[in-house]
């Protein structure tokens, strides 16, 4: 089924705005600014036991423990190794209770805030048969370049709530640099 242009120019408006751009395996993606609360570099990451092989564990941040997932992970890509490039983007996400609560989400690199027009942004193309794909805002073309929008609460989802309570019972001497 074919939308209205009318459709997708409504659903490019909504989306136009700043993102937050960064790479997970050398392709492109964005966050809304307005959900990101600060970038931090080589941070020590404290494993939790019995977590999804995408969850990397908790930090420290000024006194309160955040649980850090690794998108590399959570996206089933290949996992690498770190360089110094990688960081932790911190987020506030909405749980599906409506609760904010701070996330960590590691990241090959960041790369820049970009303001989206309505122009830039195209909807989700349908990938056929049963492909979820509601954690994607959109498809933004950049200078030539495809950058995927993620809808980060929908990449989280219930994934954060259950790590909130884990994190809440987190041990307090967890130091971060």
């Amino acid at each position: 089924m074919t939308k209205a242009p009318f459709e997708t120019n409504t659903v490019s408006r909504n989306l136009a705005g700043k993102y937050l751009t960064f790479t997970l395996q050398g392709e492109s993606y964005g966050i809304e600014v307005l959900k990101v609360r600060e970038i931090i570099r080589h941070v020590v990451i404290t494993a939790v036991p019995q977590m999804p092989a995408y969850i990397r564990g908790v930090i420290n941040l000024r006194g309160k423990i955040i649980p850090v997932m690794d998108l590399r992970r959570r996206f089933d890509f290949q996992n690498i190794t770190d360089t110094d490039q990688t960081c932790t983007v911190v987020v506030q996400v909405t749980l599906p209770d409506g609760k904010n609560t701070p996330m960590g989400l590691e990241v090959d690199g960041v790369e820049e805030v970009i303001n989206l027009n309505a122009a830039d942004i195209e909807e989700t193309p349908d990938f056929g048969g049963q492909i979820a794909i509601d954690y994607i805002l959109g498809m933004a073309k950049v200078k030539g370049v495809v950058k995927v929008l993620l809808d980060i609460d929908r990449v989280v989802g219930a994934t954060a709530a259950q790590l909130i309570s884990v994190s809440q019972q987190a041990p307090a001497n967890i130091v971060s640099k």
